[in-house]
């Protein structure tokens, strides 16, 4: 298996925050907590160098809270802030705005010395698709400003919000990078939902995240499924096909089937609040 997902669109966009970047204070990059280094798009760091930076792991609430923690921690040891947020009910949204505006503080003095009062702090959000930009915006303004939609890539041309009195931001579109060189790092963006599904082998994907819950998470598989998870992902992937129902005519199993509802119970927080990755697993 080899993922490589990298639609046209995204060179426009990454010439679109090399264009832009000048124009703001500060880079907020939202990353999904379940998958907080490969959701982290590298090319970011390149682009964004001598801005501030911060950090939103968002869908917190489908997270390991204590891996969570240690990736906080992790990455306070590289010097980044990281604010954990649920986009969707709004919780930690507010320190975002705070955090940023705290870390712009000499420079606002700065501005201020100068004589530039009112020009706002300006901020660029920035993350790969489908990690819950769009809501994550239309929270923190309170209204829908922005399009939203559970299929990666909605978001196509870059828009600025205005937040509230002397903040704004410039939404960008999803951008991942043009090549995975680590396809670990591949399946785990393919695990939460931010590759599309149609270039995708689904019934390996599924199979693939049974192998990783039996090695990481055994006991959440056994607890949603009701079933005795076997040491083998496709063993397992079969048992939890006939628990379900999903047969074919002869009384085999419906693999396709199988593997969408896994993706989607796995994607949708069933299975528990899980994380596919540890700071233990990055080399």
């Amino acid at each position: 298996m080899n993922i490589q997902w990298y639609p046209g669109h995204m060179t426009k966009t990454k010439r679109l925050i090399e264009d832009n970047i000048k124009l703001v204070d500060i880079v907020i990059e939202l990353l999904d907590a379940r998958a907080p280094y490969s959701t982290k798009n590298p090319d970011i760091d390149k682009l964004a160098v001598n801005k501030h930076r911060l950090i939103v792991l968002n869908k917190a609430d489908l997270a390991d809270e204590l891996i969570t923690k240690q990736w906080k921690i992790w990455y306070s040891t590289n010097n980044v802030q990281v604010v954990p947020i649920i986009a969707t009910s709004g919780k930690g949204i507010k320190e975002v705005t705070q955090v940023a505006e705290n870390m712009l503080k000499e420079k606002m003095a700065r501005d201020l010395a100068r004589g530039r009062i009112y020009r706002p702090v300006r901020a660029m959000i920035v993350g790969i698709p489908n990690v819950g930009k769009s809501t994550f915006i239309n929270t923190l303004v309170g209204k829908g400003s922005t399009k939203t939609g559970d299929k990666p890539g909605v978001t196509r041309g870059k828009q600025w919000v205005k937040i509230k009195k002397g903040f704004e931001l410039l939404d960008m579109p999803g951008i991942l990078w043009p090549k995975f060189e680590n396809q670990e790092v591949a399946k785990r963006l393919a695990y939460i939902g931010s590759i599309n599904d149609n270039i995708l082998d689904n019934r390996e994907m599924a199979i693939e995240l049974l192998k990783l819950g039996i090695r990481s998470f055994k006991s959440k598989i056994e607890e949603r499924y009701k079933i005795e998870v076997a040491d083998d992902a496709y063993e397992t992937f079969k048992t939890i096909a006939v628990k379900r129902g999903l047969l074919i005519t002869g009384g085999g199993i419906d693999e396709l089937r199988t593997a969408q509802i896994l993706l989607d119970e796995f994607r949708a927080g069933k299975w528990g609040r899980i994380t596919v990755e540890t700071p233990e697993d990055i080399h």
